[in-house]
């Protein structure tokens, strides 16, 4: 009863005009964002996340988490009008989406998309409410020695259960590392890696690293590829959308079983790409016509939509109640609440009550209004991608630079905006994995911390990493997930050991 009556107070938090105006613009702006092929969620969150700071935090998160919203379902209509992939998990998308509106059926490819984006996200909404009583009760046994269990494991999380090859993870994660000790030690107060310049001395600020490895670094790289946009036009009108949704029910399997896929996928640092790709092949394999994706099956549109949202919405379960975001946004969201003077983590259940439910009650409302932008206003922003690219670049670029300069207002941020964006570009040449370099970023300074204070409290033994049931068990997953890829091929050699010929 206590989690209902919080979240009909957070459903009056939202509902004031100022949080529900925010949400509406948070909205339009995801979905030009998704559309936009050279931007994406996290992108835009770290673009517009200086525009927050004198908001307060509430209706600061409200407009930063519907920005990601709008930028999911903004992805499926580049995907399906133009097969271009408006974000990275929309390429699934494209494989049979684009074929539907070749036939004509755009208008049923979106219906389709949009819809299951919605229940994807609804049913991983309903998974975060129903957990975050059982995370508020859970939180006073978090320590020093707790915290940095946790820490590990979505350190080693990232290294043995990402997509990307270990190797580059761990070496991307060690940049990131590096790049958080610059600065003051918050222990002992000493300098670390500032080499006398005064404007490393409180290191570098996470937000213009976010810019320009984002921002700047996909601009670059978008530049480089010279996209053209031609597509297919679409209009979506109510006999369209009745005669689509009357045929989804008969797909409900899929979308359950793309639901479970995200949520897993969004809560593990997996993230929304690898869940699109994975509930895309599963759906063609397990479904009576599989031989016909790829040509303009509308199952090949449910599958990767319905995970792809439920994965982004997923992450932010991790990010609130334990500090550990599960995707690229989600790291750029953490950073947000640091700088809104927020503690990410299970006591932010406890001591921000109004905050939590207040974004958990937008995430309701927020896929809602999504659903109902887009199925009216697809003509609109299909629209938006008849502007040259050589225009909209520019304008990009211009305010990343005002972004990053209106964090401390010194023109060393824009500088090193660039910098980042340099490194964010070879990132993405050599495909090295920006989340785990941003995770190491906005969490290397956390988890230091809670390492030497758990030494100083065992007096240098690390036995207290390993002194109670809860920090053991997380430790253990730690490892468990860090050797993943080598337990799991031991155990499929054992299985096909033991199964008969």
């Amino acid at each position: 009863m206590e989690g209902i009556s919080d979240l009909l107070h957070g459903f009056s938090v939202v509902l004031s005009w100022t949080n529900f105006f925010y949400m509406l613009v948070g909205i339009i702006l995801g979905v030009i964002i998704g559309v936009l092929p050279g931007l994406g969620g996290a992108n835009g969150v770290a673009i517009l996340l200086p525009l927050t700071f004198s908001m307060p935090p509430t209706s600061a998160i409200i407009l930063l988490s519907c920005i990601y919203w709008g930028a999911l379902f903004g992805g499926a209509i580049t995907s399906i009008l133009f097969n271009i992939p408006g974000e990275p998990w929309s390429v699934a998308t494209t494989f049979d989406g684009h074929p539907m509106a070749q036939k004509g059926q755009a208008g049923e490819a979106l219906t389709a998309a949009f819809t299951s984006s919605f229940i994807g996200a609804l049913f991983a909404v309903i998974v975060i409410t129903l957990a975050a009583p059982l995370v508020a009760s859970f939180a006073l046994q978090f320590g020093p020695a707790e915290k940095f269990s946790v820490f590990f494991l979505a350190f080693c999380s990232f290294v043995g259960m990402g997509k990307e090859p270990p190797a580059k993870t761990i070496a991307a994660m060690m940049l990131g590392f590096a790049l958080a000790a610059v600065g003051t030690d918050t222990v002992t107060g000493s300098l670390r890696l500032t080499f006398g310049s005064t404007e490393l001395l409180s290191g570098f600020d996470f937000l213009v690293a976010v810019i320009g490895l984002f921002g700047i670094g996909e601009i670059l790289l978008t530049m480089e590829e010279g996209l053209s946009f031609r597509g297919k036009a679409a209009a979506i009108n109510p006999a369209v959308v009745w005669q689509t949704w009357r045929g989804l029910p008969r797909h409900w399997m899929t979308m359950l079983r793309s639901c479970l896929i995200g949520c897993w996928m969004g809560i593990t640092p997996a993230g929304a790409t690898p869940a699109s790709f994975m509930s895309y092949g599963i759906a063609k394999r397990s479904s009576r016509n599989g031989g016909k994706f790829g040509t303009g099956e509308i199952e090949g549109v449910i599958a990767p939509e319905t995970a792809a949202h439920a994965a982004g919405t997923s992450a932010l379960l991790p990010m609130l109640a334990l500090g550990v975001p599960g995707s690229p946004t989600a790291a750029v969201l953490l950073g947000g609440l640091l700088i809104w003077g927020l503690q990410p983590g299970p006591l932010l259940f406890v001591e921000q009550k109004d905050f939590v439910w207040g974004l958990i009650a937008s995430m309701y409302l927020g896929n809602i209004v999504g659903l109902a932008v887009v199925l009216t206003m697809v003509p609109v922003f299909a629209a938006i991608l008849r502007v040259p690219f050589g225009i909209i670049a520019p304008i990009i670029l211009v305010i990343c630079a005002i972004g990053a300069y209106t964090v401390h207002n010194n023109s060393f941020d824009v500088i090193m905006m660039l910098v980042f964006g340099v490194v964010g570009y070879f990132f993405k040449k050599c495909n090295y994995p920006l989340a785990p370099l941003v995770l190491a970023i906005v969490l290397g300074d956390r988890a230091e911390e809670a390492f030497r204070q758990s030494l100083l409290i065992s007096q240098g033994s690390v036995s207290i990493f390993w002194s109670s049931g809860l920090v053991s068990t997380i430790m253990a997953l730690g490892l468990v997930a860090l050797f993943w890829p080598a337990i799991s091929n031991l155990l499929a050699r054992l299985f096909r050991q033991r199964s008969p010929a």
